[in-house]
C-alpha cells in the first residue's frame, strides 16, 4: 500500500491509495490561513499562531477527511511512550499517542520533525507521535501493543503508517543521541552522526511481528522540502505544526 500526496487539491494531504478500513492521513503545509512564519495550514496550539487561524485550518483538514471539530482527540506530547485509549473528543496532556475503537473518533498528534506513526486494523486505530526520545524509549512498539490489546487482531492484521519527519539527510545528533540508537539506525559523519527515525521505528516494528510489507512509510522528509512542510530545527523553532490523522471508519476523499 503505497502512499500519495494530492498536490493539486485545495488540502493537499497524504492519503493511502488503498485505505485500509479507516480514515488515515498526513498534512503538508500547504491550503490554509495561517500568516509567515507559520504559512498557511498551521494545526499546533502550542505556536504563537492566533488561535482563530489554528481553529480555521483543523476545521478545513477535518472536512477534507469528511470528519468534525467536534469528534476530535488530540495528545498533549511529553515525548515519552505513554499511549491513552480514547472513547470521546477531548485534548490528553500526558501521552504521546492515542488509540481508539470508537468509529468516526479523529485521533491527531501534531509534529514539526518529529515522526508521525499512524496504526490501523479492522477494529481499532491509534496515532502516535514519536521524536528521538520517544523512538529510543519503544513509542512505536508501545503503540502496537496498545492497540492489540484495544482489539480482536492479530499483529499479522496491523498496517502502520509513517509521515513526514526529518530523516538521515537531514537528522545530524551528537554521540549523546546516537548512543541510544542500535548501530543500524546510525551514520557516522565526522563527529557527529546521522539518525534514521523511520529506519529505527521500522526495525522494532518488525522485531514485534509486524510484516516488513505492512509498514508504509510516505518517504517525506520535513527538512528537506520548506515549501510543503515545517521542520522545528531548519526554522529554528519558529515554524508550524503538521497532524497525524486516524479513524476507525472511511471518511470523505
Amino acid at each position: 500500500m503505497s502512499w500519495i500526496r494530492d498536490a493539486a487539491s485545495p488540502i493537499p494531504l497524504w492519503r493511502p491509495r488503498r485505505p485500509p478500513g479507516a480514515t488515515l492521513a498526513f498534512t503538508t503545509r500547504v491550503g490554509g490561513v495561517s500568516p509567515a512564519p507559520f504559512a498557511t495550514l498551521n494545526l499546533g496550539r502550542s505556536t504563537s499562531d492566533a488561535a482563530e487561524h489554528v481553529a480555521e485550518n483543523r476545521r478545513r483538514v477535518l472536512h477534507a477527511l469528511g470528519l468534525t471539530p467536534e469528534r476530535l482527540a488530540t495528545a498533549g506530547q511529553v515525548h515519552g511512550r505513554d499511549v491513552r485509549r480514547v472513547a470521546a473528543p477531548g485534548h490528553h496532556n500526558d501521552c504521546d499517542a492515542l488509540v481508539t475503537r470508537e468509529p468516526g473518533l479523529a485521533l491527531a498528534v501534531t509534529t514539526a520533525d518529529c515522526m508521525p506513526i499512524l496504526y490501523a486494523v479492522h477494529d481499532a486505530v491509534a496515532a502516535a507521535h514519536s521524536g528521538w526520545r520517544g523512538t529510543a524509549d519503544g513509542m512505536p512498539v508501545a503503540a502496537l501493543e496498545a492497540l492489540l490489546a484495544l482489539s480482536r487482531a492479530t499483529v499479522r492484521d496491523v498496517s502502520v503508517h509513517v509521515g513526514p519527519c526529518i530523516r538521515s539527510c537531514c537528522y545530524v545528533v551528537g554521540s549523546e543521541v546516537a548512543e541510544r540508537f542500535a548501530p543500524a539506525d546510525v551514520v557516522a559523519d565526522g563527529d557527529r552522526f546521522r539518525l534514521d527515525l523511520p529506519g529505527a521505528a521500522a526495525r522494532a516494528l518488525t522485531a514485534a511481528g509486524v510484516p516488513p510489507e505492512a509498514i508504509h512509510d510516505t518517504g517525506a522528509c520535513t527538512a528537506c522540502e520548506p515549501a510543503w512542510y515545517y521542520s522545528h530545527r531548519r526554522d529554528a523553532g519558529a515554524t508550524g505544526r503538521h497532524w497525524g490523522i486516524a479513524a476507525l471508519g472511511a471518511g470523505a476523499g
